[in-house]
Order: C-alpha cells, then structure tokens, then sequence
C-alpha cells in the first residue's frame, strides 16, 4: 500500500477508540467539532504526499514493493539522505508552521531508529528485535500513523511497586503477552493517531524492572482511555488562525489491564537498556533531527510576524526595533547552523544508518527552548496596546465597517489586512494556545535546567580541560 490520502487516514480513525472530552465519550472523534479541525490539518499534510509538487521529496520508493512510502522510515546512508529528509521534514514543518509538536514524520523516525537498532534490542530477548524490525515495516507499508508515548514520564518514587496505582507498569507477563496498567503523561496527537509507540522516557533505578518496557499498540486497544484537553474552542479562523486549526487534543492515557502481545513488545524488565535505549539506538538524534527541524521553521514564522507588524505600524526604522529582529534573525540562523551541524557531523550508527550529530541537535534545541519566551516577548512589545482591542470579524462585516475600515488602517496596509495580521500575532502571544505552545516549547517533554545538566553530564569535556592544561604546563 502506498502514501495515504488525507481521506483513508480519516477513514481508518473510526475504529471505536476509547476517547472522552469534557467528561463524555466522543462516538466518532472525525465527526466531533472538537477534533475536526485538528484532523483537517492532519489530512492535509497526508494529501501533501500526493501533491505533483512535493511527491519526489515527501516519498521515496519502497524497499519491500517499490510503491512510494513516507520518506520519514528512509534508512539514512550518507549525508545527502539527510538533507533529503530535513527537506521533506520542512515541508510538513512549513506547512504547520512549527505548529504541531508530534506530526507524524516524529514517531516514523523513531520507529526506523529502533529497527536499525534492532541487534541492541536483541540483547535483552532475541525476538525484540525482530519485532521491531517488522513493525517498522508494517507502518512503512502502510503509511499507518503512530504517536510516541514515554514509557516512564517523570523518575518513580522508590515506593512505586506493583501497589503503586498510578505509575505505568507491567502487572503480569502470560504465555500470550504482557499485561501493562497505569497512566501516561499528557501527549499532544494521541488522539488523531493509528497506534503508540511506548518508549523510553526518564531513567530507572535498580528495583524498577517493572516500569521499563516499549511496545506498540492500535489506540483502538481493549482498555486503553484517551482523557482529552478542552480545547479553546476558537473555531473562527479570522479571528484566530492559529488556534482555529493547530490546537491540538492534548490526552492523558489510561491503561487498565492492557495486553500487549509478545510480537508487538520491543523491551521488558531490562532496566540497562532502557535507561540507554534512546541514545544506543539513535532514537533521541533522529527524532531530534525533526524537532529541531520543526523549531527552525516555527522561528522563521515569528521572524516573519515581527517583520510584518513592523511594517505595518511603520516602527521598523527605530532602532531599537531593528535590534528585536535581529535577535530573532540570530536565533534562526544560531539553529540553522545547528541543524547542519548536525548533518555534516552525522555518524555511522548502528545497522549502518547514519545518525545526526547529537551534541548539534540538542544544542539547537536547548537554543529554542531558552529563547521561545524572549521570541515570544519580543512580538508583545512590538504589537504592545495594539493587541488590546483587535476587532473581529463580525465587527468588520457589522455596521461599524466603514468606521473600523477608516481608523485602523496601518501606516502602510489596509485595516483588514492589519486586523489579521494582529490576530495571528495574538495566536501566538497573548490567547490559551499561544500560552500553550509556549508551555510545550520550554517545559515539555524536560524542562531546561534538567535537560543542559544532562547535556554537562554526557559531554566529553576532555579537549577542553586538556587545553586548560596545556596552558598550565607552559606557565609552571
């Protein structure tokens, strides 16, 4: 089977998943307003697949039937695979605008890093690997859409035993699989996705078999419950662009007594592997490559907002203003560079797949992380009281028409014009989703502090520290 359209992957959500929003259970998520526009979004970029302008970069020839498949499950040999794939990563990146933190092309890299690390999965059960090396190829052949979960979300208290209710385990393991219970983090897209990856996630400790486990599962499973986020529910896309179509349903996951069964388990009890699985397998540099791809075009859309409401307020010959925007232009091409970096500097990895530059995808990403809120502030002193009384649509189509028409126009645009381009600034700085983006950006999935002091801790710092002491050597 090859790419699917926007209309088969809508098609294959009516499955009769276990989903509730605002203390409901949703029938049939597809013909839900709160997840239509989210699953509008989706379907185009699927469709995108099949666009005569963007097919040659978005798929690449199956190596199983020769059908084009998503060029996210490419095996990267060289460099140029590389590029190839941040260029098919931007389209979608594009797309969006930064916008959707876990696209599909996130998971289906994950899924490829696990298959070519299929030998270090092997190492605790020979079959792992094997089976992690088909459901690659299952999701590949099918195009299927698959969101990761983190196995572990946060370190377990030394208590958190089998009694330990919240905290996601393995009860039971039985001659047809294992039985998992308890809850997942929150995780955008779970909702709009063919099946979870569970994997990975905080480290364990000695006495914590029972928390280390990957495996995969339809979200349509037997006892699995999606508990979603209220959406904003601003539905106007005048008024909010943005939110209207990107506010994604975020969903805490239940498992109650869940059977995983055993082809589709990829690690159990093994707690050295998982604590090593992300790196080891490549897992976190691949996945990393299209965040980092993600935050690269997100920048470049703030980049454009600001511009654009400089201009449109005539303050862009201030410079003060000019010095704004130049911090936005330093941290997009600060994060650019990392990016290529981390192309140029990819190693061979296990299964000879090449394996982007950690060090450069983290650096970039830390970089985002850090300057989200000042990207963010940035636009609320550009736009400033403008952004206090935006009228809306409904003002613009009412009586006051010619009135708003005539006083707020910009200094070089019409009203209209200068009235959307505030409301997508909005979006972005002021309302729920902006708010939500910005939580996402800098505390999720690890907080900054947490994520540089294990950056310290896995840094090779014995160049530097010899550089120190050849100076010493030469002053003694």
């Amino acid at each position: 089977m090859p790419v699917r359209s926007g209309a088969q992957y809508i098609t294959g959500l009516r499955d009769g998943r276990d989903v509730w929003y605002r203390g409901e259970p949703v029938e049939d998520m597809t013909e839900h307003p709160a997840f239509i526009p989210c699953l509008q979004v989706m379907a185009q970029l699927y469709d995108l697949q099949h666009h005569p302008d963007h097919h040659q970069i978005m798929t690449y020839p199956s190596p199983q039937t020769t059908e084009p498949v998503g060029q996210s499950f490419r095996m990267p040999r060289g460099v140029e695979d590389l590029v190839l794939r941040r260029s098919m990563l931007d389209r979608w990146a594009s797309a969006t605008g930064g916008m959707l933190a876990q696209s599909p092309d996130y998971a289906n890299i994950g899924l490829m890093a696990l298959a070519s690390g299929r030998n270090i999965l092997a190492t605790g059960d020979p079959r792992f690997g094997v089976h992690a090396l088909r459901y690659y190829e299952q999701c590949r052949e099918q195009d299927v859409c698959v969101v990761h979960v983190p196995a572990v979300s946060a370190p377990q208290p030394s208590q958190a035993g089998a009694s330990y209710a919240p905290a996601f385990r393995v009860i039971a393991s039985r001659s047809e699989g294992l039985r998992v219970s308890g809850m997942c983090r929150p995780v955008p897209m779970v909702a709009v996705a063919d099946e979870l990856l569970v994997c990975g996630g905080a480290a364990l400790k000695s006495g914590q078999g029972q928390h280390a486990l990957a495996f995969a599962l339809p979200v349509a499973t037997q006892g699995i419950s999606l508990v979603c986020r209220e959406r904003d529910g601003r539905d106007n896309a005048y008024n909010h662009p943005l939110a209207s179509r990107f506010d994604t349903p975020d969903c805490v996951l239940l498992f109650e007594d869940v059977l995983v069964p055993w082809e589709r388990v990829f690690l159990s009890g093994d707690i050295e592997l998982h604590n090593r699985l992300m790196s080891a397998t490549g897992f976190a540099a691949q996945v990393g490559h299209q965040v980092l791809t993600r935050q690269v075009a997100k920048t470049m859309l703030l980049l454009g907002v600001a511009e654009q409401l400089s201009q449109a307020i005539r303050i862009r010959d201030f410079l003060h203003v000019q010095a704004k925007l130049g911090e936005l232009i330093t941290t997009l091409e600060a994060m650019r560079s990392c990016l290529r970096r981390a192309e140029v500097d990819a190693m061979v990895g296990p299964g000879g797949v090449w394996v982007p530059h950690l060090q450069a995808i983290r650096a970039g990403q830390r970089l985002f992380a850090g300057w989200h809120p000042r990207m963010v502030e940035i636009l609320q002193l550009l736009g400033a009281g403008g952004y206090m009384m935006t009228p809306s649509q409904a003002d613009i189509q009412g009586p006051m028409s010619e009135s708003i028409a005539k006083y707020y126009q910009g200094a070089e645009v019409a009203a209209d014009e200068r009235i959307q381009l505030f409301c997508l600034a909005w979006d972005m700085v002021g309302d729920q989703f902006g708010m939500r983006q910005q939580l996402y950006e800098t505390d999720v999935p690890m907080d900054l502090v947490t994520a540089m002091a294990n950056d310290y801790q896995d840094y090779d710092l014995q160049a530097a520290v010899s550089q120190v002491q050849r100076f010493l050597d030469k002053t003694s």
